[in-house]
């Protein structure tokens, strides 16, 4: 069988961790510099349940609540790894908005996504608690992990867990088109 090709971004405020969490994935090893995004693609083979897949993942440069990002976030996406920073309530404040506007977008009411808070190392800085990530990706009706980048605690669960998402979106066949009929 070939690869399926799927087409992740990674999406969140800036500082979040979205490029240490994408570089710990495709390189394996933490960049602790922080160098702001503009936007970078990365490319990684991963197999799941015997099926592989090329990923290509979109580095999104930082959003607030009110950045519009270009079209292209929207266009040929399959799914979205939207991050906030567990010591950061503005972050997880604006992942809330950046989930709106990629329905607003695309059209639909829903759409394959997993929250991520990451940075769960930083124990002692906690502004968001598990709880209050759990309740939000529930509102979702998406997974929710929260992760460390820097000490590679649930990175590749992040990933084949937007896969499993974007396969059962396409499996009962929500969110194919885009497109709103009304």
């Amino acid at each position: 069988m070939p690869p399926k090709q799927r087409r992740i971004a990674i999406m969140g405020y800036r500082s979040v961790g979205k490029s240490s969490l994408t570089i710990q994935f495709v390189e394996n090893h933490f960049v602790d510099s922080y160098d702001p995004t503009i936007e970078n693609t990365f490319q990684k083979m991963i197999t799941i349940r015997g099926q592989e897949f090329a990923l290509q993942l979109v580095d999104t440069a930082g959003q607030d609540e009110y950045s519009l990002p270009p079209q292209s976030y929207y266009v040929n996406i399959d799914g979205y790894v939207l991050v906030y920073s567990t010591n950061s309530q503005k972050s997880f404040e604006v992942v809330q908005f950046v989930y709106d506007r990629i329905l607003d977008m695309k059209g639909t009411n829903t759409v394959p996504v997993v929250l991520v808070g990451n940075k769960s190392d930083l124990r002692m800085e906690r502004e968001v608690s598990f709880e209050k990530g759990k309740e939000l990706a529930d509102s979702w009706k998406a997974p929710f992990l929260e992760s460390s980048a820097k000490e590679n605690q649930r990175v590749e669960e992040i990933f084949k867990s937007i896969i499993s998402r974007i396969e059962r979106s396409e499996n009962t066949g929500q969110e194919k088109s885009g497109c709103v009929l009304s």
